[in-house]
């Protein structure tokens, strides 16, 4: 619908750097827009689940579809406890095969500025021992926060080569992640 109502089109680069279908993986993406949540549904070719924080649950109509999928929703409030019952269900979802999806810096940041990074998704690769695909994109000037208003224009969304945990630490392998998916945003071009 936003292809032919408001002129959005996409581009996806990198699409070989996908694990085979049915690998359980973390996918780690930047959050600019509801865009890339709707895109991310359907363009990754294999099962998924996202983690999201369980107030989307009150929205109307939004919050009561959503209920009804198999996602892992958490009370960020919750600390500790939050964490643990999103590695347990994370655990038995990978284990299938679906791959788990997280916005790392927890909300929609304007395109151009950096979000606080929280570590539960590469907790969760460190923890299960399971890849990191890191996706960046410019969602954010077709389709921005808080904005009724859509542009046209190619959004492009890149995907990048699979991070391993391969027994490091939480730091580092958080480090590699938050590093390519800031210097891949950064080098997209403004969605035209």
């Amino acid at each position: 619908m936003a292809r032919w109502i408001v002129g959005i089109d996409y581009k996806v680069l990198g699409r070989e750097n996908l694990p085979p279908p049915n690998t359980g993986a973390i996918v780690l993406a930047k959050h600019q827009s509801a865009w890339e949540t709707i895109y991310l549904m359907y363009g990754l070719g294999n099962p998924l689940c996202f983690v999201f924080k369980r107030e989307l649950l009150w929205i109307p109509f939004f919050g009561w579809g959503i209920g009804l999928l198999r996602m892992v929703a958490i009370n960020r409030k919750a600390g500790q406890d939050a964490y643990t019952q999103m590695e347990n269900q994370a655990r038995v979802r990978l284990n299938s095969g679906v791959w788990m999806i997280l916005f790392p810096e927890g909300t929609r940041i304007p395109v151009g500025k950096k979000g606080n990074y929280k570590t539960g998704g590469t907790r969760l690769s460190v923890g299960l021992n399971a890849p990191i695909i890191p996706i960046a994109h410019n969602a954010g000037y077709c389709w921005p926060k808080h904005s009724w208003i859509k542009q046209p224009g190619t959004i492009v969304v890149s995907i990048g080569p699979a991070i391993y945990p391969n027994g490091r630490g939480m730091t580092a392998v958080h480090q590699e992640m938050e590093t390519w998916i800031e210097n891949e945003a950064a080098r997209l071009p403004q969605a035209r």
